[in-house]
C-alpha cells in the first residue's frame, strides 16, 4: 500500500484515477480547487475511510507542502486544460501550469517521493509526421498565438522533470496525453466528444470547427489511468516520457457523424471556423497521432477500446445524467 496525492483529482481524468488507486488499495490524498473539477465526481470515493479531499490551489505553496509531507507517490495532474480556457486565458496557463511544478518538484526531492507528471500531446505542436514518437521535435507556433501557450508551459514542465531526474536523481515518469475521454469528461473547455454528444441529445445541431478534416485519437479514461498506474510500479519507466493514448486515427467530421448515426440520424452538422469559436488568432493542428510502442513495451498495453464502445459508453452516461443518474 503506497500514500499517493493526486493534484487535480477531481477532475475528469483525476477522479477515474483516484478510484483505481483506492481499488488497489492504496491511500490517497486529493488537492483541487474545483475550478474546472467538480466534487460531484469524488462522490463515490469521499466517504472511503482511506481517502482524503483537500480543497485548495496547487499554487499556494503553503497548501502544497501541507498535502505533499506523508506522501510516498505523486500523481500530478492540475493543471490549465482545455483549448478554450488555453485560448480565453494564457496567464492562467502559464501561472498554473509552470511555477506549481517547479515548486513541486522542488519538495518531491527533499520528501523522496516519486513523481508522475501529466503532460500532454500539445508539446508536439505543429509537427508534420504522421505519428508523433517521444524523441519527435517539438513544433511549437508563434507568441503572438496564446494558441500555443499550453503546449509551450507542459514543455517547460517536462524539462523541469527531467533536470530534477538527471541532477537530483528524482524518480519521475512523464505521460503525455492524447485525447482522454470517458464519462465525466465535460465540453465546456473546448473537449469535442461531450460537446458533440451534448448537441446531439440536444437536438442538434453538431457544430463542427472548421471543415471537420483535422485527425484525431481518443483513449478511453479507464485505460489510460491503468496505463498511469503501471508505469509508476515500472522501474524501467524512471526518468523517460510516454505517449499515453490511442493509435485509432479519425476525422473530427467522422466523429460527428458516428454521434449522429447512435443519437438521431437526422441530424444536421454546421461548420463553424475557428475564429468565431476561439478568436482570430487561433491555430489549430491538423493530425495527431502517437506511436504508442515505447508504452507498449514498457508495460505490456496501450490504450485499445475502440471508438464504437467508448461512443456507447459516453452517450449512456450522459443520457443517465440528463436523467439525474449518478456521476
Amino acid at each position: 500500500m503506497a500514500r499517493c496525492l493526486v493534484t487535480g483529482g477531481a477532475g475528469f481524468i483525476g477522479s477515474h484515477l483516484v478510484e483505481r488507486l483506492l481499488e488497489l488499495g492504496h491511500q490517497v490524498k486529493i488537492l483541487d480547487d474545483l475550478s474546472t473539477g467538480a466534487r460531484e465526481n469524488l462522490d463515490r470515493v469521499v466517504v472511503h475511510p482511506r481517502c482524503e479531499l483537500h480543497v485548495g490551489s496547487i499554487t499556494d505553496p503553503v497548501v502544497l507542502a501541507e498535502v505533499l509531507r506523508g506522501v510516498d507517490v505523486v500523481y500530478h495532474l492540475a493543471a490549465a486544460v482545455g483549448v478554450k480556457l488555453v485560448a480565453d486565458d494564457p496567464v492562467r496557463t502559464i501561472e498554473t501550469n509552470i511555477y506549481p511544478t517547479e515548486h513541486l518538484l522542488r519538495l518531491a526531492v527533499q520528501g523522496k517521493q516519486r513523481v508522475f507528471l501529466a503532460s500532454t500531446s500539445e508539446v508536439y505542436g505543429k509537427n508534420p509526421k504522421e505519428r508523433w514518437t517521444e524523441e519527435d521535435d517539438l513544433f511549437l507556433g508563434p507568441t503572438s498565438r496564446p494558441r500555443w501557450a499550453y503546449g509551450c508551459s507542459k514543455a517547460i514542465d517536462e524539462f523541469l522533470a527531467l533536470a530534477y531526474f538527471r541532477k537530483h536523481g528524482l524518480s519521475v515518469v512523464v505521460g503525455r496525453f492524447f485525447n482522454v475521454v470517458g464519462p465525466r469528461q465535460v465540453g465546456h473547455y473546448g473537449m469535442v466528444i461531450p460537446r458533440f454528444v451534448d448537441q446531439a441529445l440536444g437536438g442538434g445541431p453538431v457544430v463542427v470547427y472548421d471543415d471537420g478534416g483535422q485527425v484525431r485519437c481518443f483513449a478511453h479514461v479507464r485505460e489510460v489511468v491503468e496505463c498511469v498506474v503501471r508505469l509508476m510500479e515500472t522501474p524501467a519507466a524512471e526518468g523517460r516520457v510516454f505517449n499515453i493514448g490511442s493509435d485509432e486515427a479519425v476525422s473530427v467530421r467522422t466523429l460527428a457523424e458516428e454521434i449522429i448515426r447512435r443519437v438521431d440520424p437526422g441530424l444536421k452538422i454546421d461548420y463553424l471556423p475557428y475564429s468565431r469559436a476561439y478568436g482570430e488568432d487561433f491555430e489549430d493542428v491538423r493530425r495527431r497521432v502517437p506511436d504508442v510502442s515505447r508504452l507498449y513495451e514498457a508495460i505490456g498495453m496501450k490504450p485499445q477500446t475502440s471508438l464504437a464502445k467508448i461512443l456507447d459508453d459516453i452517450i449512456q452516461w450522459k443520457r443517465a445524467q440528463r436523467d439525474g443518474g449518478p456521476t
